[in-house]
């Protein structure tokens, strides 16, 4: 099943649900699996994600289809939350969950102690690009990745070929411009997180480039230059399933029942095609295409990043439309086959009744012998001597047939009767309600579970909180994108730390830029990039032993990728771990540090008072900087004028006029889209010392090398002299440092 070239035979299409409506649309409609938010910890805040009560009731209901049915539980978890997170599940986890979705990495911790049976599959949200972080999960017991959604299919071939981990990768849907889990734009903007389920999705709103960078173009005309095409893969199903993909995710939480049915019975139809007639006999019918369409058009398909890294062609560029001709006849047949019909399961069933003898009736589902150990028997009273019209096979049938709300249908049901017998209705009744209630607990009885917990404690990561280092100050570190103002960061004495961006260097001034900081008395770091992926790996290989030889005091890591690839290498050179990899609570730490993170950076999107249990040895604190609010495969400059492969700002102007100033990153080919305003939190001294942080980082990305020594002397006075100044950023924020997120 898993030979190289050969289409796997098992293959799941994984439906969304953003209701229990959904969930029952999806099943009938023919999905393997479905995904669903409870009411807490689900990254789509805004469906109506079910209670407590609702939700057991869908786990057994996919259950008694053969569905498999996993809880989304892929957002950030703040300290207390983490706490709760145990009793949350474990109803679930004692009903038969299949799986939990997860981001937090203290909850993949959280649940692999307290649930060590329960899959935990890593969501998209840990934004996984590669093999080394695929082998970072399996590494941790889960059991799915879920990939991110720029993987090509080669990277995914490797993953498959590498690491023994299934892979669910998306195939239908929604798709972000930002790589998933690493964007802050709607949380900077208005306090909506996207990694606590609340994105005001600011992708779709219109953006101008500055028509001095983009010579004109782009300008007033088709704005829309974030907003990505929605993805449909039907042509490409062979070469997903190929390529080792065994569950083929769906997206669509927020959307309705209807589009649910629709397009889970599109991929049905093509996988089941797929499986069936092999590569040379798949086609598409275009009618097929165009009833997605139908469904849901944001201004045509794409096939994503499977072929190819980016491009102009997967940007939506023109507003949604706001009305379009409906395909009633459509929506109709949707509606009346899947959305207000519900499914059945055909089961098969023998009455015996015997003039003078116990009445018998055996059920069980098709395929089973009816008398193995599947088989449902129960029995009623014995079937008296008829005085006048006795029953017949027929009435008998038809009365045992009434399955009424239960979730069965009979097939092909045998009435044994021998000698001219009564049986009351009510007996024939009862034998039925009482079977079909036991074949319903049989068929559930496998998925239950012992309770929650047994014998586990229920503690979180409390106890490995981090314990301020009693120091007065922290230290200073400061970050440089490129090498403009080394020279004056050098001269400032109370800096102790230099961080080179490493695509603002060439390697072969690594070594003699380690060693003007090592002669300054200062530790040298070398920054990796924000995301990881074949380009970066293939320079890395080509350049790692001049990185060794430069003698970096450390890396300065971004995402699991990057971990996992150091830790293959086995180099001595410490790690540090910046804030993508988003240490929320103090057990997402604890795992950091198991994996060889010696400090690891204070989250974005908390306040100085949820910090506090974070702060210490150990940690860094941004401190001030332009905070990057996407990272992203797609290239601004590349949408609006073209591929220049020559890194250069430009800005871009969002509806109120404010600039996001942008960086195409072409070593490694991503974009960075910038919060306007830089963070600046020069006036929080004392919140910052209560914090105790190891290292407080200035990151300069576009300042000159007067700005940068300025900034950098104004720190020092504060930090170390305590004489407060002014702030001297100019126009800057506090981000989330007072406020947080909800």
């Amino acid at each position: 099943m898993r030979g190289k070239g050969k289409i796997m035979r098992q293959v799941e299409i994984l439906a969304p649900a953003g209701s229990f409506e959904s969930m029952k649309a999806a099943v009938a409609a023919g999905a393997d699996g479905v995904y669903i938010g409870g009411n807490r910890f689900g990254a789509r805040a805004y469906a109506e994600n079910l209670d407590q009560e609702r939700m057991l009731e869908a786990i057994d209901y996919a259950h008694i289809h053969g569905v498999s049915l996993y809880m989304t539980v892929n957002t950030l978890m703040k300290e207390q939350e983490l706490e709760e997170l145990p009793d949350f599940l474990g109803p679930y986890y004692e009903r038969g969950l299949d799986g939990v979705i997860v981001q937090d990495l203290g909850a993949v911790a959280c649940i692999r102690r307290q649930f060590p049976d329960l899959p935990v599959h890593g969501s998209t949200q840990m934004t996984v690009t590669g093999v080394h972080g695929a082998r970072v999960l399996a590494s941790w017991g889960l059991t799915r990745v879920v990939t991110a959604r720029e993987m090509s299919l080669e990277e995914i071939r490797r993953i498959h070929r590498e690491v023994p981990i299934e892979i669910e990768s998306f195939v239908h849907g929604a798709l972000c411009y930002c790589y998933s889990g690493q964007c802050l734009m709607s949380s900077f903007i208005g306090g909506r997180s996207g990694n606590r389920g609340r994105c005001a999705q600011p992708c779709r709103l219109p953006y101008q480039a500055d028509p001095g960078d983009t010579g004109g173009k782009g300008r007033d005309k088709d704005p829309y230059i974030l907003s990505m095409k929605d993805l449909c893969t039907l042509d490409l199903l062979p070469d997903l399933l190929e390529a080792g993909i065994c569950s083929l995710k769906i997206e669509g939480r927020m959307k309705s029942p209807r589009y649910t049915a629709g397009v889970v019975r599109i991929y049905r139809r093509y996988v089941d095609l797929c499986l069936d007639k092999g590569r040379e006999g798949y086609r598409v019918d275009e009618a097929d295409r165009r009833e997605l369409l139908d469904l849901f058009d944001r201004g045509g398909f794409t096939e994503g990043y499977y072929r190819q890294h980016n491009g102009r062609d997967m940007i939506a560029r023109k507003e949604k439309p706001r009305f379009r001709p409906a395909n009633q006849e459509l929506f109709d047949c949707i509606d009346r086959l899947y959305v207000e019909t519900e499914k059945k399961e055909t089961i098969e069933g023998r009455l015996t009744v015997k003039e003078g003898e116990e009445t018998v009736l055996r059920l069980w589902k098709p395929g089973q012998s009816s008398d193995g150990e599947e088989t449902v028997c129960v029995t009623g009273a014995p079937a008296q001597t008829a005085r006048n019209q006795p029953a017949s096979r027929e009435q008998l049938e038809k009365q045992v047939r009434k399955t009424g709300n239960t979730p069965f249908v009979f097939g092909d049901l045998k009435v044994e009767l021998e000698g001219q017998v009564f049986l009351p209705v009510q007996t024939v009744n009862e034998l039925r309600r009482e079977g079909l209630k036991q074949l319903e607990q049989s068929i559930l009885a496998p998925y239950r579970r012992e309770t929650a917990g047994a014998g586990v404690s229920r503690e979180t990561g409390q106890a490995g909180k981090k314990e301020a280092s009693g120091k007065t100050a922290p230290g200073l570190s400061v970050l440089l994108s490129d090498m403009t103002g080394l020279s004056r960061v050098l001269s400032v004495a109370e800096v102790g730390e230099v961080i080179m961006e490493a695509d603002g260097t060439e390697p072969g001034q690594w070594r003699e830029l380690a060693d003007r900081c090592h002669g300054s008395g200062k530790n040298c770091v070398l920054a990796m990039p924000v995301i990881f992926r074949k380009q970066g790996e293939t320079w890395f290989d080509r350049w790692f032993s001049l990185a060794e030889e430069a003698g970096f005091d450390g890396f300065l890591v971004r995402s699991l990728d990057e971990i996992g690839y150091l830790k293959g290498r086995n180099t001595g050179i410490p790690m540090y771990g910046d804030h993508h990899l988003y240490m929320f609570n103090s057990a997402s730490g604890q795992m950091l540090r198991q994996l060889g993170c010696e400090r690891t950076t204070l989250p974005l999107e908390l306040n100085s008072r949820e910090l506090e249990g974070l702060g210490g040895r150990g940690s860094d604190l941004i401190g001030y900087g332009l905070m990057p609010a996407m990272v992203s495969a797609q290239c601004v400059l590349r949408t609006v004028k073209g591929c220049t492969r020559i890194p250069r700002w430009l800005n871009m102007r969002d509806r109120t006029g404010k600039e996001l100033p942008v960086r195409n990153h072409c070593r490694y080919c991503y974009n960075l889209i910038y919060n306007p305003s830089p963070l600046s939190l020069i006036d929080q001294g004392d919140r910052i010392r209560r914090l105790a942080p190891d290292q407080v980082r200035l990151q300069f990305t576009r300042e000159t090398k007067e700005e940068v020594e300025r900034i950098t002397r104004a720190w020092v006075d504060m930090l170390f002299y305590d004489r407060a100044g002014e702030n001297p950023a100019g126009d800057f924020t506090r981000g989330h440092f007072k406020r947080g997120v909800e």
